[in-house]
């Protein structure tokens, strides 16, 4: 029995070492942070491909998500870097507080975009209750 403890008290210790690693991109201005917090995803998915990575967008950064948005500089889409992210488990998540108070509709959004009805709730729950590291390109 004293054994079964001690190895049950291991692994609780240890069991952190070996989670998972979850991280929630904040995206609030989608032309400074659009481009490079993309490639930011893409390239910790090449160096840890297990990372669980939700990126939640809301004021400006909504506009990421909106049909037919890029960069404004070089003129890159986002909806195929955002749907390979996609394709790699990546989860987007539109405010539903900013389409209402900026008067977006739903239907602005590519299809690869989920809706969160708080962008700074779902922030502070993925972190506070599920673990989550922030990052903010």
């Amino acid at each position: 029995m004293k054994k079964l403890s001690l190895l049950l008290l291991m692994c609780l210790h240890l069991g952190p070492l070996f989670a998972q690693d979850k991280v929630v991109y904040h995206f609030d201005h989608s032309e400074s942070q659009g481009l490079r917090g993309l490639r930011n995803i893409r390239n910790q998915l090449e160096a840890a491909p297990d990372t669980k990575i939700i990126v939640v967008t809301h004021a400006q950064g909504v506009d990421l998500l909106m049909e037919g948005a890029s960069d404004k500089a070089s003129k890159i889409e986002y909806a195929p870097l955002i749907s390979d992210l996609k394709g790699k488990g990546v989860a987007f998540e539109v405010c539903e507080y900013t389409i209402k108070n900026r008067g977006l509709s739903k239907d602005q959004f590519i299809l690869d975009a989920d809706f969160t009805p708080s962008g700074v709730v779902r922030m502070t729950r993925l972190q506070s209750k599920e673990g989550f590291a922030y990052l903010k390109p």
